[in-house]
C-alpha cells in the first residue's frame, strides 16, 4: 500500500509540474520580443505625452491659435494622414507587382531600366518634384498625390525585387516538383517568403512618405508642413515646433504600426 500510495504521489507531482508554467516563462517570451516593438511604443507615449502637456499649459496668440487651437490643428492632422496613406496605397499597388514581374524569367531584361527610372524619382529633390509637377497639373492634393508616389517607389520596388529573388530557386522548383503552377508557386512559397523584406520596403516608404508630405503645403495641399511654414515665414517658434514634433510622432507610430504588420505576417521560421 505504501508503495503504490508513493507512486501516486509522484504521478500527482509530475501532473502539477506539466500543467504549471515554468517559472520565467514569460521573461523568455518578453526576451523573444524585438527591443523595437516595445521599447519604439515607449519613446512614442513619453514624446505625446510632453506634447500634450506643453499644449495644455501653453499659451498661444491669436495669430498662433488659428492654427493652434484644437479643431484646426485636427483637421491638418487628418489632411497630412489623409495625404499619405492615399500615396502609399497608391504606391503599394504600383510597385509590388511591378516588383513581381520584373522577377519573371520574361521580364528581368527589364530591371535596370525600371530601378533606373525609379531611381530619377529618389534622387531628384522632392520640392523639386513638387514644383514641376505643379506645372503639369496644377496646385492641390491631387498634384501632391502624384509627386509622393514618384518619390516614394523606389524603396517598394526594390524591396520586392530583393525578396523575390532571394527565395532559394530549390524550394520553389521542390514546389514545381510537386505540381503547383507558376500562380500557386508564386503566391504560397515565393511572396510567403519575401513578406519580410517586402514589408520593410512598404515601412520604409512610409515613414518618408510622412516627412516629405510636409512639403506639400508649398503647392496648396494642406498637411503639418503648414504649421512649420508659417511658423518660419511670421517667426512663431512654438507653430513650428508644434509641426516638426507632431510630424516625428506620426512618422514613429507610423513605423511601429508597420512593424506589428509586419511580424504579423511573418510566416513562423522566417526573420
Amino acid at each position: 500500500m505504501t508503495a503504490v500510495a508513493d507512486e501516486s504521489a509522484r504521478v500527482t507531482a509530475a501532473a502539477e509540474e506539466t500543467v504549471q508554467p515554468p517559472r520565467g516563462g514569460f521573461r523568455r517570451r518578453l526576451a523573444k520580443v524585438p527591443v523595437d516593438v516595445w521599447f519604439e511604443p515607449l519613446v512614442i507615449i513619453v514624446i505625446g505625452v510632453g506634447f500634450v502637456i506643453w499644449y495644455q499649459r501653453t499659451t498661444f496668440t491669436e495669430t498662433e491659435s488659428a492654427s493652434m487651437s484644437w479643431p484646426a490643428l485636427r483637421s491638418t492632422i487628418l489632411d497630412h494622414i489623409e495625404l499619405t496613406l492615399v500615396a502609399t496605397v497608391i504606391v503599394v499597388c504600383i510597385a509590388i507587382p511591378l516588383g513581381i514581374a520584373l522577377t519573371r524569367p520574361s521580364l528581368k531584361w527589364l530591371n535596370p531600366i525600371a530601378i533606373n527610372i525609379a531611381n530619377i524619382g529618389q534622387a531628384a529633390p522632392a520640392i523639386g518634384l513638387l514644383v514641376l509637377f505643379t506645372f503639369w497639373l496644377g496646385t492641390g492634393f491631387n498634384t501632391a498625390v502624384v509627386g509622393l508616389v514618384v518619390y516614394a517607389v523606389l524603396p517598394i520596388l526594390q524591396n520586392t525585387i530583393v525578396g523575390l529573388r532571394q527565395v532559394d530557386q530549390r524550394t520553389v522548383e521542390a514546389a514545381r516538383g510537386i505540381g503547383l503552377s507558376g500562380v500557386r508557386t508564386l503566391f504560397q512559397v515565393e511572396l510567403p517568403l519575401a513578406v519580410p523584406v517586402i514589408l520593410n520596403g512598404v515601412r520604409t516608404a512610409l515613414v518618408i512618405l510622412v516627412g516629405t508630405a510636409t512639403l506639400s503645403t508649398f503647392i496648396g495641399a494642406t498637411s503639418l508642413g503648414t504649421l512649420i511654414t508659417t511658423g518660419i515665414t511670421l517667426f512663431l517658434p512654438k507653430l513650428l515646433v508644434a509641426g516638426a514634433v507632431l510630424v516625428a510622432l506620426l512618422a514613429m507610430t507610423i513605423d511601429w504600426l508597420g512593424r506589428l504588420v509586419e511580424l504579423a505576417a511573418t510566416p513562423r521560421g522566417v526573420s
